[in-house]
């Protein structure tokens, strides 16, 4: 009886092993499937992506080989190693992203390696023990003043990474060269490996299918464009046919809500770029930052106007009715306007019937103005009909800004 007792207990056990093992191994196989599903659709949406991830293998390949062959190891030694590093901080998906860095890192090495070694020779210059106070003085007032300049908003925006590597070179190379004489060996060293990594990465970003920052700004600013001109197509049906749910194309303009950050590290990568395709040197890439506000205005009034779609409380029928034709040009408009001018810029041509489109829409305008202030809705709560309609006001003017 107790050994029964004792196998149904060993099985009891073995089969809770077991349950736990299998649920185990179905978590683990589900959590494959996602992240496999997730790196596929990665993939899909933007192949370039794919791309990147070889082109950045292949560089690091490269300048390992510093280390696998012994005439180049000894001829650089444990600073080898920077090569590597300086591919992985270095490269990123743009061109104007990874030049930008790249620059950065290399004339900040160059300049903060001289200025240390020339700090270096001065200090030696004094007694024994006036020399780590000279050095500790010249670290202390070149890392304040380099700290106080990452805050001015140009050089954060463009030369924030710079003045990092500038002051991390210049204390390692001050702190390393009191200890080690041969500091002028260890700044050329680590100078050379530096720059050798960041040609590598600079040379496999421009020349092996190149992602240019300015091309992805300039699609950027025309596909915002192209997201308010479809809310407007599709605006006018949508509110007076009232079909009951929002159509997919009417959701688009929310990706422009929140694309300023984009636009803004774009613009920067793109002044860092060559000449390349359409774009010549110094493009006017700051406008693209003012159409680029322009459309985020746009878009937040549109935001208001989209919130009546799914709104409870409604404009009476009767007065519905009435401005309907006029609010459905004045969107139709706005939306052949905001088209056009997405095409133009998409396609750098002048855009040719851009004032026609606007100038209808503000007779539109004038017209759904002037049904507002008859006499004949008096008696009607006009409260939701007139916000709706300054809804669609607002967006004139932001096409006309346009």
């Amino acid at each position: 009886m107790e050994v029964t007792t004792a196998n149904k207990e060993n099985a009891g056990a073995f089969a809770c092993v077991w349950l736990w093992f299998k649920d185990l191994f179905e978590k683990s196989r589900s959590k494959v499937v996602e992240v496999a599903r997730e790196a596929k659709t990665l993939g899909r949406d933007d192949p370039r992506r794919i791309i990147h991830s070889l082109k950045v293998g292949l560089a690091i390949t490269l300048v390992s080989m510093f280390y696998y062959f012994d005439t180049l190891y000894q001829g650089f030694g444990i600073s080898a190693m920077w090569a590597v590093i300086t591919v992985v901080v270095v490269f990123e998906f743009s061109v104007g992203a990874t030049l930008g860095k790249g620059l950065n890192r290399g004339i900040a090495t160059f300049l903060a390696g001289f200025l240390g070694v020339g700090a270096h020779r001065l200090a030696s210059l004094s007694t024994e023990r006036s020399e780590p106070i000279l050095l500790g003085l010249s670290v202390f007032v070149l890392a304040a003043a380099v700290t106080f300049l990452r805050f001015f908003p140009k050089m954060k925006a463009r030369y924030d990474y710079g003045l990092l590597i500038f002051m991390l070179t210049f204390c390692l190379v001050c702190v390393s060269g009191y200890r080690d004489d041969e500091v002028l060996d260890i700044a050329h060293q680590r100078l050379s490996t530096i720059l050798i990594g960041g040609a590598a990465a600079v040379l496999i970003c421009i020349f092996i299918c190149p992602v240019w920052a300015g091309s992805d700004l300039h699609n950027l600013i025309a596909t915002n464009l192209e997201h308010l001109g479809n809310f407007q197509e599709g605006f006018g049906d949508e509110y007076f046919i009232k079909s009951g749910d929002n159509k997919s194309s009417l959701q688009g303009y929310k990706s422009v809500l929140n694309s300023k950050s984009t636009e803004e590290s774009l613009a920067n990568f793109a002044k860092w770029e060559p000449r390349h395709g359409r774009f010549k040197y110094r493009h006017p890439w700051d406008q693209y930052l003012k159409i680029g506000t322009l459309t985020r205005q746009c878009a937040y009034r549109i935001e208001a106007l989209n919130n009546y779609l799914d709104s409870e409380i409604q404009a009476p029928l009767e007065i519905r009715v009435k401005i309907q034709e006029s609010c459905t040009k004045m969107s139709s408009e706005s939306s052949y306007a905001l088209k056009e001018l997405a095409l133009a810029i998409r396609t750098m041509i002048r855009p040719s019937t851009v004032n026609a489109h606007i100038a209808n829409s503000k007779i539109a305008a004038i017209n759904v103005k002037s049904l507002l202030k008859t006499g004949l809705w008096q008696d009607t709560d006009l409260m939701d009909g007139n916000t709706n309609c300054h809804s669609c006001f607002n967006t004139y003017r932001c096409c006309r800004l346009h």
